[in-house]
């Protein structure tokens, strides 16, 4: 078996797997990603298996930006994996636990980009990626971890997975983010009208679009743009919480609004 089909086997079991609602249990054998690289090679070929399926790719998350998020996870840097349009909502998100095998949500800096990001020999940074920054938002990211221990879970699968997303809320945009400090601002989470969690721009790499710039990169390093008009999340500023069917839960970002979600 050649490495592509083996690849191509990893990819359609994650596929069915979604469908099924399986729980995620760590991949064995010839179906384990045998390193980073291999992870988002898999990423790729399941990603190509939902647009095949009529989806396009809205956007990019940037996972495990934090210390704590790294923590919680048990893998020690970034990653990345792709949004599809039809499961970015806009100001209040509704969605149903059942279609769900165990949904958690992250409160984030989300950024729309007004011009492309292309994949080029110069590296990215913080002031240009800044440059392609069209509007600032709020942001939910949905993510269903499929019940897994996380002991058991390493970076490889993870981004295999397409790095647990399932969708995404961005609040209203901002255009004049350019009068904020976005490293300060500070953000908050909500369920039910309490208070679950506190964070800070800056607990993201330092700074949002530090993210952002990490994204520009490793997506160039694989021959991949990011586009004008793609939603991209630059990384939770609370640890993730789970939700049930009867939750509201809201993302609310200083100088950014909200945006929020509502779980049947």
């Amino acid at each position: 078996m050649t490495d592509t089909d083996r690849i191509e086997r990893i990819a359609a079991k994650l596929h069915e797997d979604h469908r099924t609602k399986a729980r995620l249990v760590p991949l064995t054998g010839d179906l384990r990603p045998r390193d980073v690289a291999e992870g988002y090679a898999v990423q790729d070929a399941l990603q190509a298996r939902y647009i095949r399926d009529a989806k396009s790719l809205g956007g990019w998350k940037v996972a495990l930006t934090t210390p704590v998020m790294q923590e919680l996870v048990g893998v020690s840097h970034p990653c990345e994996g792709g949004i599809f349009a039809d499961r970015i909502h806009h100001g209040t998100g509704e969605v149903r636990a059942a279609d769900f095998v165990h949904i958690g949500v992250e409160a984030e800096i989300a950024v729309r980009l007004a011009r492309d990001l292309p994949a080029g020999p110069a590296p990215h940074d913080r002031d240009t990626v800044a440059d392609a920054v069209g509007a600032c938002m709020a942001a939910i990211e949905i993510v269903d971890d499929r019940a897994c221990e996380y002991g058991t879970l390493d970076g490889a699968t993870l981004i295999a997975d397409n790095s647990f997303n399932v969708g995404c809320v961005v609040g209203p945009e901002v255009t004049a983010w350019r009068g904020l400090d976005l490293a300060t601002a500070a953000g908050r989470m909500t369920i039910n009208g309490e208070t679950v969690g506190q964070g800070h721009g800056r607990d993201v790499m330092g700074h949002p679009f530090e993210a952002l710039a990490w994204l520009a990169n490793s997506l160039a390093a694989r021959g991949k743009p990011l586009a004008a008009g793609q939603v991209v999340l630059t990384g939770s500023v609370v640890a993730t919480k789970w939700l049930s069917a009867g939750d509201e839960m809201a993302s609310i970002i200083d100088g950014l609004g909200e945006a929020r979600l509502r779980v049947g």
